[in-house]
């Protein structure tokens, strides 16, 4: 483990447990969700109507949680989405124990989930730079990553685990850990958060999106990670490569599933100890690029150890984009407007991840399992080589530094 630098303070420490408690929750939450669905329907259409169910409330109410996030206690808004989302999960366990719950039901508390979702993911990214200084915030960044990823590791290998006691047990572990995840955001020390004194109006709520389109570096590097993720992710279909092309069972989903976090770990350790210091916009295009290979690797594997490591070799590549993209953003963008940049980023980012599940989900139920994954795999690379064109400033791009 590297040497933790002296500017880490309690307060960071504790905020990078919270985080790890709430993604350990929500990627258990997830594996037990996958799997619910499709034993209950045996169809790939239906594990992206799964994400289509989250992405719709981000996309409606991002930039209203981005506004609030500028103007209200950030911390109180994290810790009452949180709070939320575990009162859904344990109706969802309710109705998984009593047997009651179908899947019509299960999309409707997932698009409430997605609702509360829209807040906690925006005005989290807004918490870290009031916890840290701009000299360390790279380190800081690649370090939550890293405990971000640890949780990213455990949650579907602990809940491909509980799930053999039953999607109930999954469901109520994962509204505890939350819980937790809100009790420990709500005890952060922060410095005083600066707020928007604009008041609202459609103006004020687009204020993100004019900030990101006039600054080509920042829109090149959320389109291409958007892009990326949204042809390249094929978490939505992993069920399926488990149970009827890999011949595995919820624990080796549980491995699937897992594998991504464990490449992007080795690697945001490895960022903390070396962090990039030039010719970032080169690394980033590389990285996506790489992400694109090991998508069409695992698409082609039909075995276990085999696609687990085309997984790590995927979220090792993606760890190293996420980290340039969210630095440059967050050096970049002034408090008083980091709620609203950051609906912009969740929107680029966050919700891309639901909508990449649902279109691979229908891509599947279009061409099969195997051609939808190649499709992104070769189109990430063809993402790739046109956004090298059309944003020749974010391939430039050198170091990563504050704006003056």
């Amino acid at each position: 483990m590297p040497q933790l630098p002296r500017e880490f303070n309690r307060s960071f420490l504790s905020f990078v447990v919270a985080r790890a408690a709430g993604t350990v929750a929500f990627q258990m939450a997830g594996v037990a969700v996958g799997w619910h669905v499709y034993a209950l329907t045996g169809r790939a259409f239906d594990l992206g109507l799964v994400g289509l169910a989250q992405f719709l409330p981000s996309v409606v109410l991002v930039l209203v949680a981005g506004h609030a996030a500028d103007r209200y206690n950030r911390r109180a808004i994290v810790a009452t989405a949180q709070i939320a989302m575990a009162l859904l999960l344990a109706l969802l366990a309710l109705g998984s124990f009593g047997g009651w719950i179908g899947r019509d039901a299960i999309l409707g508390i997932l698009f409430l989930i997605g609702i509360a979702r829209s807040f906690e993911f925006t005005t989290l990214q807004t918490i870290l730079p009031g916890l840290v200084d701009q000299e360390t915030l790279p380190r800081a960044l690649a370090l939550a990553g890293s405990v971000r990823q640890g949780g990213v590791i455990i949650g579907p290998l602990l809940g491909g685990f509980l799930y053999l006691a039953g999607a109930t047990t999954v469901y109520l572990t994962s509204a505890l850990l939350f819980v937790v995840s809100a009790i420990i955001t709500l005890s952060l020390a922060m410095a005083r958060q600066t707020t928007s004194r604009e008041p609202p109006s459609i103006s004020s709520f687009l204020a993100g999106i004019r900030f990101i389109r006039g600054r080509p570096v920042l829109f090149g590097a959320l389109s291409l990670d958007l892009f990326a993720v949204l042809l390249g992710g094929a978490t939505a279909l992993l069920p399926i490569y488990a149970r009827d092309i890999l011949q595995t069972g919820p624990g080796g989903l549980g491995m699937l599933r897992a594998a991504p976090a464990i490449g992007a770990l080795l690697v945001s350790l490895a960022m903390v100890r070396f962090p990039l210091r030039r010719r970032v916009g080169r690394t980033m295009f590389a990285c996506v690029a790489l992400f694109g290979g090991a998508t069409i690797g695992f698409a082609l594997s039909s075995w276990l150890p085999l696609s687990c490591l085309l997984l790590a070799v995927l979220g090792g590549a993606d760890m190293v984009s996420v980290v340039i993209r969210s630095t440059l953003v967050q050096l970049q963008t002034p408090d008083e407007m980091r709620g609203r940049v950051s609906a912009v980023n969740a929107i680029f980012i966050g919700s891309s991840n639901e909508l990449g599940e649902f279109e691979s989900g229908l891509t599947a139920a279009w061409f099969g399992v195997v051609p939808a994954v190649l499709i992104g795999g070769f189109g990430t690379l063809i993402v790739v080589l046109f956004w090298a064109r059309l944003f020749p400033e974010l391939l430039r791009h050198d170091r990563l530094k504050a704006q003056t």
